[in-house]
């Protein structure tokens, strides 16, 4: 079976739709105290069936146990609100950021293989959303800019970034912003993380998983189509709170190989891949059944976030990368007309941060 890091297309649009808050959140709709009680304590057979770390699960189950057993969960009506007092106590044992306990007003559908109905809403979705790639640009100095939003799996994604790629391949810097990326599929991550070195493969990340007591590698792949970026020209990850899960791992992997310069904010801080587990007809939970493992640090970053280079608030990150982009182009060239043209852009983009801080 092949791995999926944190979510499938499927299961991503689904989890996002049922997690969301505010207005575009799932309805809310009303529960007694029997199915607050029943749904707390169906958390505790999906968790020690799966979650990645046993002993971890017995703690969360003794937890919502006592609380259950102290009736804290028999005078919630809310969906929405039994969801999030569920999530917040498990939260409080594990600190693990992946695991959410969800709901839908529908009944969610009994597990088996997605229908053709679903592929074709979910790739219709994916479409929309133009398979991540939200923006690529050609920047000041001749840095490029990819604006990248989600890693859906490459049979359905590849076309796209490598057409983005190509279009990035002349530039002499690249700048990846992954500030509101919530993740996604490794493979993805392999994929675009390939352009970025030659032809010879880079081991990046390796994911065991629990339940099938397995684990697998990943590496950036040896033949990509189109164009590569390459492996000597710098590189520069933007990221914020908001980047989490697969795209932390895009950003760690590259860190620790010293592969590109992380420019922003600590990421959100989820290193544990799953799925949605159905526990009655309107409830569910995501159950972290793997974790990454860096081959270079052989661990990751679930709970810390990755640590950036160059700290700085969010809407200030791509400027400051830009900076430092056009900074590096200077060192190297020898046109003294564009050190002094690019010279110029750097003080106009020091004016521009100086201006946001105000």
């Amino acid at each position: 079976m092949r791995t999926s890091l944190f979510l499938t297309a499927a299961a991503f649009l689904t989890l996002g739709n049922l997690t969301a808050q505010g207005p575009m959140g799932p309805p809310d709709f009303p529960i007694d105290g029997a199915t607050a009680r029943q749904v707390a304590l169906g958390t505790i057979d999906k968790l020690n069936a799966s979650y990645i770390f046993p002993e971890v699960a017995e703690k969360m189950g003794a937890a919502i146990r006592e609380r259950a057993n102290k009736k804290e969960y028999d005078t919630i009506t809310s969906s929405r609100a039994l969801c999030d007092k569920l999530t917040a106590d498990l939260q409080a044992v594990s600190h693990d950021k992946h695991i959410r306990v969800v709901s839908s007003k529908d009944p969610f559908p009994q597990r088996q293989a997605p229908s053709e109905e679903d592929r074709e809403r979910n790739r219709k979705q994916m479409a929309f959303n133009n398979f991540g790639v939200e923006k690529i640009e050609r920047l000041a100095g001749n840095v490029g800019y990819l604006d990248f939003r989600g890693f859906v799996p490459a049979n359905a994604a590849s076309d796209t970034i490598a057409a983005a790629m190509n279009v990035l391949a002349h530039t002499d810097a690249l700048i990846i912003d992954l500030r509101q990326n919530g993740g996604g599929d490794p493979e993805t991550v392999a994929f675009l993380t390939s352009y970025l070195y030659g032809p010879t493969p880079v081991h990046l990340n390796d994911l065991y998983f629990r339940p099938a007591d397995k684990t697998t590698e990943w590496w950036t792949r040896k033949d990509v189509p189109g164009k590569r970026f390459g492996p000597d020209k710098p590189v520069y990850v933007l990221t914020s709170r908001r980047t989490f899960s697969a795209a932390e791992e895009f950003t760690y992997n590259l860190k620790c190989l010293k592969r590109a310069t992380i420019v922003g904010e600590n990421t959100g801080g989820g290193a544990h891949p799953g799925g949605v587990e159905r526990i009655n007809e309107h409830f569910g939970i995501f159950v972290p059944s793997g974790r990454a493992i860096n081959p270079i640090t052989k661990k990751n970053w679930e709970g810390e976030g990755v640590q950036p280079d160059v700290e700085t608030q969010a809407p200030k990150a791509l400027k400051t990368a830009h900076i430092l982009a056009l900074r590096t182009i200077i060192e190297k060239t020898p046109d003294q007309e564009r050190k002094q043209r690019f010279a110029a852009a750097v003080k106009d983009l020091e004016k521009e941060l100086a201006d946001l801080s105000k």
